[in-house]
């Protein structure tokens, strides 16, 4: 464990596995009508048209709200399986990914779920975000109750994989990789930030981390969380990670209205929308994105409070 994890480590080890203990029996509840994993294999999507970029990494036409909030984006997908020992650091997974290769590399996003939680609670990220222009590697834990810490570097490892490794290494882009993660997969993606300052974003699901002092990150953040999450209470997590972040280059704070702390797992438009609009604009520079993330986005009956630096603004 490296000497920043050690120096910041608040809880003694009994602590935080009574920590655990009631995150467990929490999540039972909050996570039982989690999403199925995607059974689609390849998406019915024609080929996206290339189109003239702003951006070197534009991929893709236009987005509107119709294509930010559907099922599916313009790219045909495929996907691979990743059984376990076949890279180090990291567990098994599936990799999802553009079938196209007429408009060069794609950026990639590695995806864990949280305490106790399998790949599957958090799989629909694959086919939904692979299918707008990312390779999206979503992970089982190596354990169950693997604490955000060590999930951090299962994800770091993931991404060296699919940079390195991976049959689909080809069509990657090492230089455009991101995180994401739900409850103590959110730890994660904070931890991965901090850790790794090279990636573009950071997208942290209802993060379960007791440490909410995050002056180190140094990457675009979006956290997502839950009004009424009872096991990340955002007044005692999310929001002071979000206050904390003073070194990130942009951050936003996104509170799904009444959301428990399986809210920013289940597959929503909002949840999509606006995850993907962040991978978009900071993976892929593409500023046509900046439309759904500044102004911020007022309440609705989907949102109960939206909290920004505002891309380019």
């Amino acid at each position: 464990m490296s000497t920043v994890l050690c120096r910041r480590s608040r809880l003694t080890g009994r602590t935080r596995r009574l920590a655990a203990t009631a995150l467990a029996a929490a999540l039972a509840t909050t996570l039982a009508t989690a999403a199925a994993p995607a059974a689609a294999a390849t998406t019915a999507a024609a080929p996206a048209a290339a189109v003239r970029a702003d951006s070197p990494y534009q991929r893709g036409p236009a987005p509107t709200e119709a294509s930010v909030t559907a099922a599916r984006g313009p790219f045909a997908i495929a996907q691979v399986t990743v059984p376990a020992g076949s890279g180090t650091g990291f567990n098994k997974g599936t990799i999802y990914y553009p079938t196209d290769t007429g408009q060069g590399t794609f950026g990639g996003v590695a995806v864990m779920p949280g305490f106790t939680s399998p790949q599957s609670v958090i799989q629909w990220l694959g086919p939904r975000l692979a299918s707008q222009g990312f390779l999206v590697f979503t992970l089982d834990s190596l354990s169950l109750v693997d604490f955000p810490t060590a999930r951090s570097q299962q994800l770091l490892a993931a991404l060296d994989y699919l940079a390195t490794r991976s049959t689909v290494r080809t069509r990657l882009d090492p230089n455009r990789l991101a995180v994401m993660g739900h409850s103590m997969g959110g730890g994660a993606s904070l931890w991965a930030a901090q850790n790794r300052p090279s990636l573009k974003a950071s997208v942290p699901l209802a993060p379960w981390e007791t440490d909410t002092t995050w002056q180190g990150v140094r990457v675009p953040t979006m956290i997502i969380g839950g009004q009424a999450d009872t096991v990340a209470p955002p007044a005692t997590m999310a929001i002071p990670d979000y206050t904390s972040m003073t070194s990130a280059p942009e951050k936003a704070y996104l509170e799904l209205r009444n959301g428990g702390h399986g809210a920013p797992a289940t597959e929503s438009p909002t949840v999509a929308k606006y995850a993907l609009s962040w991978l978009k604009r900071f993976v892929d520079l593409d500023t046509r994105y900046d439309q759904f993330l500044c102004p911020a986005p007022a309440p609705t009956t989907a949102i109960s409070q939206y909290r920004d630096t505002c891309p380019n603004g």
